[in-house]
């Protein structure tokens, strides 16, 4: 696969080079040229130095022949802009890192559906860690083939988990409305804008994002579509 990272803060940088290591190509784009020499002499993957929020730059990077844009910088506001810019020029999944959680609301209006929140899940560890209770690290259970994954119920998805026609080998595990936790079992019905969390072996997974990923591209503004029939 071919990731693209905008931003060269620490959790980026060790993502990228784990993601090195297991033969992706990688590449990474930054303001700070210090940084980019730096790191160039320890990471086997591309550099370019510009601000990621911009569209020229952004073009650079062959949009259409890249699998994942990873918007990872310390400003929100900065990840939000190139993921809608992303998104615009056509790259095919867009991740978004926010600190402050104002912003998620927006970003799923948005359409910015891979949105993340790294000290939400933080929070979360330490909590369980004071109320006593034992922490399992995630890796330790998702093993082999195992994945996860998420989608926003839309309206075509206002049905009960047992009618949302799975493939083979995934469940739906739990989900979260209005931010709140909630099992799941074959006969819950989900509204829309309900987070729905399934459990699926890896196979699944590029079936599963050709059937929720087409609702992005159907959000995207007229300016992209136009420029896709170029």
């Amino acid at each position: 696969m071919r990731i693209v990272f905008i931003g060269a803060g620490k959790v980026g940088i060790e993502t990228a080079k784990t993601l090195v290591t297991k033969g992706h190509e990688v590449v990474i784009i930054e303001t700070d040229k210090a940084k980019i020499d730096e790191l160039s002499e320890e990471m086997d993957c591309s550099f370019l130095q510009g601000d990621g929020s911009r569209p020229d730059i952004l073009r650079e990077v062959n949009p259409e022949q890249t699998d994942i844009l990873f918007c990872l910088t310390d400003s929100d506001q900065a990840n939000v802009i190139a993921s809608l810019v992303g998104r615009s020029l056509g790259f095919k999944r867009v991740v978004t890192s926010i600190s402050d959680e104002q912003f998620e609301v927006i970003c799923h209006e948005l359409g910015l559906k891979d949105t993340i929140i790294p000290s939400r899940t933080i929070t979360r560890y330490l909590v369980d860690l004071v109320g006593g209770g034992e922490n399992v690290e995630l890796s330790t259970v998702i093993k082999d083939e195992a994945r996860f994954f998420i989608l926003i119920a839309g309206e075509e998805d206002v049905v009960a988990a047992k009618d949302l026609k799975l493939p083979a080998a995934a469940k739906v595990i739990c989900y979260y409305r209005d931010g709140k936790f909630l099992h799941a079992d074959e006969d819950t019905t989900f509204r829309i804008g309900d987070e729905v969390v399934i459990l699926t072996h890896s196979k699944n997974l590029p079936a599963l994002q050709e059937r929720w990923q087409p609702k992005q591209a159907q959000e995207e503004p007229a300016a992209s579509a136009s420029k896709k029939t170029k």
